[in-house]
């Protein structure tokens, strides 16, 4: 096979066996399914980055970068004969025809939320259930706390566990904003953690019920602080200022100048 194959995944298959196999490359050669896991997260996030800066080609190029973690996993497992990428694809392939039969069979499902219900009853049906073990038990415990607690809320609205509307989800953030102020005045470090956290989870649900993302609400306040930092840094310098050794009047100025600058 040519590593010009005019196939795009063919090539790749072809690329990533011969980076595993004898004389390749020694870093690939080393890497397991278990030390590839910080790089499938890492490279989850530079996806999602690139997706939300809006570029394309940064784009193509981060979601190529995740597309080389499931080949890369099924050349593993090829080589002790577990699965490989065609089995990956065809179980694949399988299941979204199955989880959507109101496309490839005879049901009908005209909403999102009801394509959502048939595909978790479909999903118990697979796994031999006939009703959930429990409704939050599919939600993986592995992913970011934002972003699972947003998925819990999204699950137990399903079923009606749910405010109607938003005063009542203030009124939730008020209250658990006078419960973190108790346990500050308590000093108690175990209860201002706790309702530091109640408090978190009350704000991830308003962000829900306003159609927002929590998780990418935050990243995308990170990178304004970021941005605004990095101004206000580079204004203090031009004035002769050192960070560390700057007043925080100076600092507030500075920052206060870049928001305004933001906002142009």
């Amino acid at each position: 096979m040519s590593l010009d194959h005019p196939d795009g995944i063919t090539r790749l298959r072809y690329i990533v066996h011969r980076l595993r196999a004898p004389g390749g490359c020694p870093w690939d050669m080393e890497q397991t399914h278990e030390t590839l896991i910080p790089h499938l997260l890492e490279e989850a996030y530079e996806a999602a980055e690139a997706i939300r800066s809006g570029d394309t080609t940064h784009m193509c190029e981060e979601l190529g970068d995740i597309l080389l973690q499931p080949v890369l996993h099924a050349q593993i497992a090829s080589e002790n004969g577990s699965f490989d990428l065609d089995q990956m694809a065809h179980m694949l392939s399988d299941k979204l025809v199955r989880r959507h039969p109101h496309v490839f069979g005879e049901t009908t499902a005209d909403t999102s939320a009801a394509v959502l219900n048939q595909w978790d009853a479909i999903k118990r049906q697979e796994k031999g259930q006939t009703e959930p073990v429990g409704l939050l038990d599919a939600i993986g415990g592995g992913l970011p706390a934002l972003m699972r607690a947003q998925k819990i809320q999204k699950k137990a609205a399903r079923v009606g566990f749910d405010w109607p509307d938003l005063p009542p989800v203030m009124d939730k953030i008020r209250e658990e904003l006078a419960e973190v102020q108790e346990a500050l005045a308590s000093g108690d470090a175990r209860a201002i953690e706790e309702e530091l956290g109640d408090l978190l989870f009350s704000v991830v649900n308003l962000a829900r019920k306003c159609g927002v993302e929590s998780e990418s609400a935050l990243s995308g306040t990170n990178d304004k602080f970021v941005n605004r930092f990095h101004q206000m840094e580079k204004r203090l310098a031009e004035e002769g200022h050192t960070l560390g050794q700057t007043s925080l009047e100076d600092m507030d100025r500075a920052w206060e100048a870049a928001k305004l600058s933001d906002a142009r």
